[in-house]
């Protein structure tokens, strides 16, 4: 079964790649990743193959979330072992955050394109010592060409939701014999053991390791930095209320209730590119962080930057999660925890459970239904709301370093 899937992959990816190359580019046109090494998807690199360094932990990582993530993880297993490591982000955006933070010795690289010959070429240019996928990333050839050359390759903080597991189980005869080559599978929630193994992880490569987005231990935690206070400070004296990571549809709606509340409106697009569509939404009243200029009047925020997020959290006096309201799926609510910060969120935070109900029921996240419960929630904050939120993640306090510890240098690849 897996020859079949490999040849029939073989066949519609590119068909598929190519009918999407107009879309691609445009978006990569819009995102500014035109110059930042494109030619790295098909293997061409501009360092020498004899200057490359061998034995690294290769990381994949697909966007600004996952390599943020992947970012948070280096810096603690560098601490905790001393690897070197290959950062492999897919899109520009999260090339661009990539390159901006990642410490000077970490290799960033365009993760190559899912054809067989190419991920031979990149593994055996780089030989990393093991493979890692953030999140539910599964790619055909870069499971089964990277097993194939004796490079142990899994997954990690590999949440997989009631949803995708029964999705994923109508078709286990043909994800399950990629699946049994992954070494290891770090999951966030004990659920999630089960999920994968139903749809064919092997059992012994499953490790219950806490959610590491959500570990409040060995990372710098979000941050007050004076220059965002700097431009802060500009606008009239209120509280600042912050939608973090909208969509659209959700930025007019929540600077409405904001401005109801009686809160300075700071608004955090998803995606930066976006900055035109939100200003247009807020009918031009606002400013822009990639344009600043001294507020005339009570303008909003738009923070029109990316990899910013979290220490922006750390500005505001309450902070609501976008992709709640209008679509489905939620964000990340646990850098707002993290930095201090009360955390309401729309009805729809599917992405983030049971993390989401555990903080419901302990009172650390507020959930509205309507604007009126949203106004009502930003005028009527519970003081106890942020101690109780943060004893909730603590039950991922340690997620870094069991993560860290399963692929450390004695594991060893699946053999099938």
């Amino acid at each position: 079964m897996r020859t079949l899937v490999l040849s029939v992959w073989s066949i519609l990816y590119p068909l598929v790649a190519l009918a999407a190359a107009p879309f691609w580019m445009l978006k990569m046109f819009r995102r500014d990743g035109w110059g930042s090494g494109l030619l790295e998807r098909i293997g061409i690199y501009a360092r020498e193959a004899e200057f490359e360094r061998t034995g690294a932990v290769y990381i994949h990582a697909v966007s600004v979330g996952e390599v943020l993530l992947a970012l948070k993880l280096i810096t603690k297993w560098r601490e905790e072992t001393g690897d070197h490591f290959v950062l492999v982000p897919t899109t520009a955006t999260g090339m661009a955050v990539a390159r901006e933070k990642a410490p000077k010795d970490v290799r960033v690289i365009y993760a190559p394109l899912d054809f067989g010959f190419l991920i031979r070429r990149v593994m055996k240019r780089l030989e990393p010592r093991v493979v890692v996928m953030v999140e539910s990333e599964l790619w055909p050839n870069l499971i089964y060409q990277t097993h194939r050359l004796g490079i142990p390759i899994g997954l990690i903080n590999a949440r997989l939701s009631p949803r995708s597991g029964r999705r994923l189980k109508k078709f286990r005869s043909f994800v399950e014999p990629f699946l049994k080559l992954l070494s290891h599978v770090g999951v966030p929630e004990r659920e999630d053991l089960i999920r994968w193994q139903e749809i064919g992880v092997c059992e012994k490569a499953t490790v219950l390791t806490g959610n590491v987005k959500f570990d409040p231990s060995g990372a710098a935690l979000p941050k007050r930095r004076p220059e965002f206070s700097e431009l802060l400070d500009q606008f009239p004296k209120r509280p600042v209320a912050m939608a973090v990571s909208t969509f659209a549809g959700e930025e007019e709606y929540l600077d409405g209730a904001f401005r109801e509340a009686g809160y300075q409106p700071v608004i955090v697009p998803r995606h930066a590119e976006r900055r035109t569509e939100v200003a247009e939404a807020l009918k031009g009243a606002v400013i822009l962080r990639s344009q600043f200029r001294k507020p005339t009047g009570s303008e909003s925020f738009v923070i029109d930057s990316t990899g910013e997020l979290r220490d922006w959290t750390a500005h505001a006096d309450v902070a609501v999660i976008g992709k709640s309201f209008f679509e489905e799926g939620g964000q990340n609510p646990s850098e707002a925890i993290l930095a201090g910060v009360p955390v309401i969120c729309g009805p729809q935070m599917a992405n983030f459970e049971p993390l989401v109900t555990e903080l419901k029921e302990a009172g650390g996240i507020c959930m509205v239904s309507s604007r009126e419960e949203l106004v009502v929630a930003l005028r009527n904050l519970p003081t106890e709301q942020i101690a109780r939120a943060r004893a909730v993640l603590e039950k991922h306090s340690g997620a870094m370093v069991r993560t860290i510890a399963l692929f450390s240098e004695k594991c060893g690849a699946v053999v099938i």
